[in-house]
């Protein structure tokens, strides 16, 4: 198993070795400028302009989403994700590293994704900011991007990495253990902040742990003592499993990848997150803060 981050020069170092395969999981989405504006592209025109050498362009948005879902970036059937997998020729592949242009939530949520079907990968601690930071060599176009093989992928699914609807319910009205997580911004938490989503604020009796705290000013996560103190023992050291959320799946990845490198067991994303929950005026959300 690969360490879970891996730096751009290591990366830089390994670009040359055999069985290497780079995936670029950026997506574009754009700030809210009222409540209830979801604006979201495929990031496949930004890498096109400029990548990782070596890097094939991984679409959150469609080949690896459920597009018949009734929210973004949906978890696609292990047929489906094996399929688009296949075109990015991972069967092949000795080491995966995922890495984003953005904040890295787009990489984690594509590494939690690979991770619960039974595909080892590491994430670019930093993504392409970290790497021109290095002064490292970019590359562009359709012409970057090495013959892909196609071939077979074998997946294994492997339960308890994800939750839905219900499965927060049960936790909401404690027929099942669980602590419910937040990862957005304590504005959007309290519902101070204008939203992507339909209603404001959040599913009640959470936790806030805005995933945005976990990294530091260069964009890398934090050492695992930082981490652990950004987390809080509640969620570090407690043993009632984690139901994490955010607004589509997203920020909840950065703090699930958190939660991974110290240890933490039990932790589950909730896909659907606001963005389906929100949408549901039958379902309970609140505003204003809650106990940490």
């Amino acid at each position: 198993m690969p360490d879970i981050l891996i730096s751009p020069n290591a990366l830089h170092h390994a670009l040359q070795q055999p069985g290497l395969v780079v995936l670029d999981a950026s997506v574009e989405l754009a700030a809210a400028q009222f409540d209830g504006d979801y604006r979201v592209a495929s990031g496949h025109a930004a890498w096109l302009a400029e990548h990782i050498p070596t890097a094939r362009h991984a679409d959150l948005t469609r080949e690896l989403a459920d597009t018949a879902a009734s929210y973004s970036f949906a978890l696609p059937s292990p047929t489906e994700a094996a399929a688009a997998l296949a075109r990015l020729g991972i069967a092949e592949a000795r080491h995966i590293v995922v890495y984003d242009r953005h904040e890295g939530f787009w990489a984690a949520r594509l590494w939690w994704m690979l991770r619960s079907l039974g595909v080892a990968a590491s994430v670019l601690d930093g993504g392409l900011k970290a790497w021109r930071q290095a002064n490292l060599p970019l590359a562009r176009g359709e012409q970057a991007q090495p013959g892909v093989a196609g071939s077979p992928v074998s997946l294994t699914v492997h339960p308890g990495y994800w939750a839905n609807r219900e499965d927060v319910l049960a936790v909401l009205d404690g027929q099942a253990p669980g602590t419910l997580v937040c990862a957005l911004s304590k504005g959007l938490f309290e519902g101070s902040a204008v939203t992507r989503y339909a209603r404001r604020g959040h599913i009640p009796g959470s936790l806030n742990r805005p995933a945005r705290q976990l990294f530091d000013e260069q964009g890398r996560y934090l050492a695992p003592d930082a981490l652990a103190r950004a987390l809080g023992p509640a969620l570090v050291e407690g043993t009632q499993p984690l139901v994490l959320y955010c607004g589509g799946g997203i920020s909840a990845a950065a703090t699930a990848l958190a939660l991974t490198r110290l240890g933490r067991q039990g932790v589950s994303i909730y896909d659907g997150s606001l963005q389906e929950w929100a949408a549901d005026p039958a379902l309970p959300m609140t505003t204003g803060a809650t106990p940490a």
